[in-house]
This record gives C-alpha cells, sequence and structure tokens, in this order.
C-alpha cells in the first residue's frame, strides 16, 4: 500500500475519531472564535476571548498526539498527516465557520 494511500486511510479514520457536534470546540466555531486551518490544527479569529486561546491549545495539543500517531503506523511525516485532515476539515466546514487556507487567509463559508 502506498504511503499516500495509509495516509488517507488514517486521516478519515482520525476524522470519525474527532469528537461528535456539541463539544466546546464546535460552540466556540459557531460563535466565530475559532476556525479549522489547512495545516489540520485549530485557529484563532482574530478578536477573539482568551477562553478561545486555551481550547484551541488544548484542541491543537491532542491533534498532534493523533497526527503523531497515525505517523508512527504510517511511516509518513506528522505534519503530512495533519495536512490531510486540515484538508479535510476545512472541506466540511459548516456553512458560517471560518477557516484559513495555506497562506494565512481567513474566509467564513
Amino acid at each position: 500500500m502506498s504511503s499516500l494511500l495509509r495516509i488517507a486511510i488514517a486521516a478519515v479514520a482520525l476524522l470519525v475519531a474527532i469528537p461528535a457536534p456539541a463539544s466546546p470546540l464546535d460552540d466556540a466555531k459557531r460563535a466565530g472564535q475559532l476556525g479549522e486551518q489547512a495545516d489540520g490544527y485549530v485557529g484563532v479569529i482574530p478578536g477573539a476571548p482568551a477562553s478561545a486561546r486555551a481550547l484551541a491549545d488544548r484542541v491543537n495539543a491532542e491533534r498532534a498526539e493523533h497526527y503523531a500517531a497515525i505517523a508512527a503506523k504510517t511511516g509518513a511525516s506528522p505534519t503530512s498527516v495533519a495536512a490531510l485532515a486540515g484538508q479535510k476539515l476545512v472541506e466540511r466546514a459548516a456553512p458560517g465557520d471560518w477557516v484559513r487556507d495555506a497562506d494565512g487567509h481567513w474566509t467564513q463559508e
């Protein structure tokens, strides 16, 4: 199995493992405080309260652990796993959610 296919399978498995709706992350996204980024991590929307930064830090630490575990299993780099997951998370963004592209530009879906 190619590395790219293994990364894709692992990323899909990761997305399924991400917490269901009604989580603090979903609430912060709906409030316009956090958004998904192309790099696979959550970003803080400018003007968001400090509590949003704390939540983003927690979510991103958990994601980094998941990405590292997937990378170890597939032989891919954590960065490539994160980027593939980021692409999928941005694609899945709900209407009204904020997303940040690879160039650092925020847009609202």
